[in-house]
């Protein structure tokens, strides 16, 4: 049965979009990962319009990082388990035992997918609809000026241009796993220095969650200086 805050009626094709490479016997033809590719590009030029229509004082760069925070994996996620479409997954054995229910990536990329469903039964203006509908939020949001506050990477680049004026640079350690459950180590540099480490089911995550971490060290390194226990610049 589909959930009733999607307008689709196909049941098939919802179940396409809910199932996920380890769970088919083809991932091109029968996982989601095309409907993912197309709904990402539809959910993006929804995004850009919107922005477009309702911020017209705003510039590119604005815009920009708007469009970036609504369309990333976190908030993408939240709206797939608010919409419980965990509990439509269709994942093999080895992914459901490593959480693969409840991973963020997946949520986001079974949205996602939705919309693709969405927009090829009934058009644009519905999947317009949808899309704006969930995510309602999240854009109300940004509309109070609050354009990247899950960009990690973002914020890391702006406190070192200015607190050093150097840029972070990013390094894959290692990539872990099969083809299905990839997972990506990523350690954030300033200079030669580590900062941060993080890991992803995509590069993407696994940078934003690098520099999350190097964003808690500066955070604590500075409130220590404060007190006068740590010489940080």
């Amino acid at each position: 049965m589909i959930p009733k805050q999607i307008p689709l009626r196909n049941e098939e094709m919802f179940r396409l979009a809910m199932r996920h490479t380890s769970a088919a016997a083809n991932p091109v033809t029968e996982s989601y990962e095309r409907l993912e590719f197309f709904g990402d590009s539809v959910l993006g030029l929804v995004i850009a319009q919107y922005l477009y229509e309702h911020h017209p004082k705003w510039d590119q760069g604005m815009m920009s990082k708007a469009k970036s925070s609504v369309v990333q994996e976190a908030p993408l996620a939240a709206v797939a388990l608010k919409m419980g479409l965990d509990q439509y997954l269709e994942l093999s054995q080895s992914e459901e035992s490593t959480g693969g229910r409840a991973r963020p990536s997946i949520l986001a990329d079974v949205f996602e997918a939705v919309i693709g469903c969405v927009y090829l039964e009934s058009g644009l203006e519905v999947a317009r609809w949808f899309i704006l509908e969930q995510l309602h939020d999240q854009l109300m949001r940004i509309s109070h000026g609050d354009v990247a506050p899950d960009d990690f990477k973002s914020k890391l680049q702006e406190v070192a241009q200015a607190t050093w004026k150097k840029t972070p640079q990013y390094r894959i350690m290692r990539e872990t796993g099969m083809a299905h459950d990839r997972k990506f180590h990523v350690q954030v540099y300033l200079d030669d220095e580590a900062m941060g480490e993080g890991t992803g089911r995509s590069k993407k995550e696994a940078e934003q969650a690098a520099a999350s971490e190097a964003l808690d060290l500066i955070d604590r390194a500075r409130r220590a200086r404060e007190v006068g226990h740590f010489p940080f610049p």
